[in-house]
C-alpha cells in the first residue's frame, strides 16, 4: 500500500484521493478538447483550418481512441491504475508543448492521433476502475456524480482563467488585431492546459494509493476471455452502448455553443466563450445532483430523464431562428441542455454496477462499452463540421442540433430498454 502523508489523516487522504482524480480527469482532456470547444473561432483562425479539417483532426483522435478504449479495458484490470495515470497525464503534457508550437495540419493529426493513445489506452479503463474503488459497493452514483462535479468545477476555473488571459490579450477592436496577437494568446491559453495537466500528475502520485498485489502476474488467455464472456453476456451492457454513444454526441454537442452564439447572434469572440464557460459552471452542480438522486432513485432514471431534456432542448433550437432579441432563449437552452449534457456524463458508467458487473472485470466493461460509446469522436466532429461549411451559418446550425436532437431520442429509446430488461430481470431474480 503507498505510504500514507504522515501529515494527512485517513479521511484527509481519502479527500485528496478523489481530488486528485478529479483533477486528473478533467485535465488530461483540456488539452485536445478544451481548446477548441471553448476557442474554436481563435483556433480556426490561429492554426489556418476549416470546421471540416479540424473535425478530421479529432476524428483521428476517435479511430486511435476506438481501438485504445478495447486494449485499455484489460490494460486497467491488470497494471496499477495510478501508475498508468501518472504515465498518460505526462505524457499528454509533453504533446501539449509541441501544440503550442502550433504545427501544420499534418502535425495536428500526428499529435491527436497520440493523445488518443495517451488519454485511452493508458489512462481511461484505469480512472474509472479507480473511482469504482473509490466509492465502494454503496456509493457508486456518488462517486461519479462526485468525480464528473469536481471535472467541471477544475474545467469551469481553468477556462475562466483562459477567458481572462484572452481578455487581456485581445482587447479593443478584435478586427484590427495582428495574427501574432492571436497566436500568442492561444500559445498563453495551451500552456495553461499544459501546466494543469503536470500538477495532476502530480497529485495523482502523491494521493492516489498502489493496490497490493495487482502488478504480480499477468492474466492468462483463460482468464480475460472469462471476463470478456461475462460482460458479453450481460443482456444490459448492449443498451448501455448506445446510451453512452447518444450522451457523448451530446457532451460533443456542447462544442458548437460558442460558434453558434458568435455567428447566429452577432457575440464577440470572448463573449462567446463566456457562454462556453457559463456551460462549465453549470457541469458540477449537475453532476452533484445527478450522482445523489441516482443513489435514490438508480442511474438510469437520471438518464432518461436527462435525455427527454434534450430532446426538447435540441428541437428548439433546431427550428429557431437567432436573433438579438432571442439572446435569452439560448442562454437559458444553453443552460437547459447543460444541465442535461452533465448529468448524463456524470453517472452514465454508474449503470455498469447497476447491471452487476464485478468490479474485477470493470476494465474489460468499460472498454467493450466504450468501443461503441465514444465511437462519436470520430463521426461528430467531421460530420459537424461539413454541415457548418457547406451551409449558411444559421442553416448549418439548425442542421447540427436536429442531429444532436437525433441522437437524443436514440438515447431516450436505449434507456427505456435498459429500464424494462433491469425490470424483467430483478423479478426474475
Amino acid at each position: 500500500m503507498h505510504t500514507m502523508p504522515k501529515l494527512l489523516s485517513p479521511r484527509l487522504y481519502r479527500v485528496m484521493g478523489i481530488v486528485s482524480l478529479i483533477m486528473a480527469g478533467e485535465a488530461i482532456f483540456s488539452l485536445p478538447f478544451h481548446v477548441v470547444r471553448f476557442f474554436r473561432p481563435t483556433v480556426l483562425e490561429v492554426f489556418q483550418v476549416s470546421n471540416l479539417q479540424i473535425g478530421q483532426v479529432q476524428a483521428t483522435y476517435g479511430i486511435v481512441a476506438m481501438l485504445s478504449y478495447f486494449l485499455g479495458g484489460p490494460l486497467a484490470d491488470r497494471f496499477e491504475a495510478r501508475n498508468l495515470l501518472i504515465v498518460a497525464l505526462f505524457a499528454t503534457g509533453m504533446g501539449g508543448f509541441y501544440f503550442a508550437e502550433i504545427p501544420d495540419l499534418q502535425g495536428l493529426y500526428y499529435l491527436y492521433a497520440f493523445w488518443g493513445c495517451s488519454t485511452i489506452l493508458l489512462f481511461w479503463g484505469a480512472l474509472i476502475k479507480a473511482t469504482r474503488e473509490w466509492g465502494g459497493l454503496n456509493q457508486q452514483g456518488k462517486a461519479f456524480g462526485f468525480l464528473e462535479a469536481g471535472r467541471g468545477l477544475f474545467a469551469a476555473i481553468l477556462v475562466s482563467l483562459a477567458i481572462a488571459i484572452l481578455s487581456f490579450a485581445l482587447p479593443g477592436d478584435l478586427a484590427n488585431l495582428v495574427s501574432g496577437e492571436r497566436r500568442q494568446a492561444m500559445q498563453d491559453i495551451i500552456y495553461l492546459y499544459v501546466g494543469a495537466t503536470l500538477i495532476a500528475g502530480v497529485f495523482v502520485a502523491l494521493f492516489i494509493p498502489i493496490q497490493a498485489g495487482v502488478e504480480t502476474s499477468a492474466p492468462s488467455a483463460f482468464i480475460l476471455r472469462r471476463g470478456l464472456s461475462k460482460v458479453l453476456n450481460n443482456p444490459l451492457v448492449w443498451p448501455q452502448m448506445l446510451i453512452v454513444m447518444s450522451a457523448y454526441v451530446a457532451y460533443k454537442g456542447v462544442d458548437y455553443y460558442v460558434l453558434y452564439a458568435t455567428q447566429g447572434f452577432g457575440l464577440t469572440e470572448i463573449e462567446g466563450a463566456t457562454i462556453g464557460g457559463l456551460s462549465s459552471w453549470i457541469r458540477p452542480i449537475a453532476a452533484v445532483m445527478a450522482g445523489f438522486l441516482a443513489d435514490r432513485y438508480r442511474p438510469s432514471k437520471v438518464v432518461i430523464a436527462s435525455f427527454g431534456l434534450l430532446v426538447i432542448g435540441y428541437f428548439l433550437l433546431t427550428f429557431m431562428t437567432p436573433e438579438p432579441g432571442l439572446y435569452w432563449v439560448l442562454v437559458t437552452n444553453v443552460v437547459i441542455t447543460s444541465f442535461a449534457v452533465y448529468a448524463l456524463h456524470a453517472i452514465y458508467f454508474a449503470l455498469v454496477a447497476e447491471s452487476k458487473i464485478p468490479i474485477a472485470v470493470t476494465g474489460t466493461a468499460i472498454g467493450v462499452i466504450s468501443v461503441i460509446g465514444f465511437t462519436p469522436d470520430i463521426f461528430v466532429a467531421p460530420g459537424m463540421g461539413w454541415l457548418l461549411d457547406n451551409n449558411t451559418s444559421i442553416v448549418g446550425h439548425q442542421k447540427v442540433f436536429s442531429a444532436l436532437g437525433a441522437f437524443a431520442i436514440i438515447g431516450f429509446l436505449s434507456s427505456g430498454f435498459f429500464i424494462r430488461r433491469f425490470s424483467r430481470m430483478a423479478a426474475a431474480g
